[in-house]
């Protein structure tokens, strides 16, 4: 569950550091997912404040808030915000002086990580109320969030690359972001999405974006044949 948890993570981290230069993309994402690690393992230690998060502290207009819905809000917005203007970024032909810095500040490492930390925090309190809910044992879960930043930053890096070297496959990763930006706010008003249906439909949508690639693959070698 960790691990399929961190797909989001992972998916943010890679679209973050590619716009950083290459040479600080590879230390980004290891910072990044070491703050995940610390950041988890901080939190762990203080569970018995975490699952309190999930009591109800705000109402307004008869629907209750906790803490942790809170925070699912904030990050599911700012998901949205951070996925809309990557994609404006991607599709703009012409980007005109505003864009230009943006693309500056995009390329620095500390706001790449401020970035990252910021997603890691929410999935991260996301990740252990869930863990709560499957064992009270606080070693297994340590160890499976030890496991799942593992496999995190191993596969960092091949994911990352392959984003990059996929135009299509970058629109594809921001629309991902897109629907776990809007079933973080979602759950965070209390309407819970199943996970299953959304990782169903994102498999979907990855196995028919890999049939394109073959697809345009095919027709570059008839036209190199040709």
């Amino acid at each position: 569950m960790e691990v399929v948890l961190g797909i989001d993570n992972l998916i943010f981290i890679s679209i973050i550091t590619n716009k950083l230069p290459e040479a600080q993309r590879s230390r980004a994402r290891r910072i990044g997912i070491g703050a995940a690690l610390i950041l988890r393992l901080g939190l762990l230690g203080t569970i018995a404040i975490i699952v309190k998060l999930t009591d109800p502290v705000l109402t307004f207009f008869n629907q209750a808030f906790s803490y942790k819905d809170m925070i699912l809000i904030a990050g599911g917005f700012f998901l949205l915000w951070k996925a809309t203007r990557e994609i404006h970024h991607n599709v703009d032909p012409d980007p005109g002086p505003d864009h230009l810095n943006a693309a500056i500040a995009n390329r620095s490492i500390i706001a790449a990580i401020g970035q990252i930390l910021i997603l890691d925090l929410v999935f991260s309190v996301d990740s252990i109320i869930t863990a709560v809910g499957m064992t009270d044992h606080l070693p297994i879960m340590v160890v499976a969030v030890i496991i799942a930043v593992l496999v995190m930053l191993f596969a960092a890096e091949p994911l990352a690359n392959f984003i990059n070297d996929n135009p299509t496959v970058i629109m594809l990763a921001l629309g991902f972001l897109l629907v776990i930006g809007t079933t973080l706010i979602a759950e965070g008003f209390g309407l819970h999405i199943p996970k299953g249906y959304i990782y169903t439909a994102m498999a979907f949508s990855v196995f028919i974006e890999a049939l394109n690639m073959f697809a345009r693959r095919n027709r570059k070698i008839n036209r190199a044949v040709k």
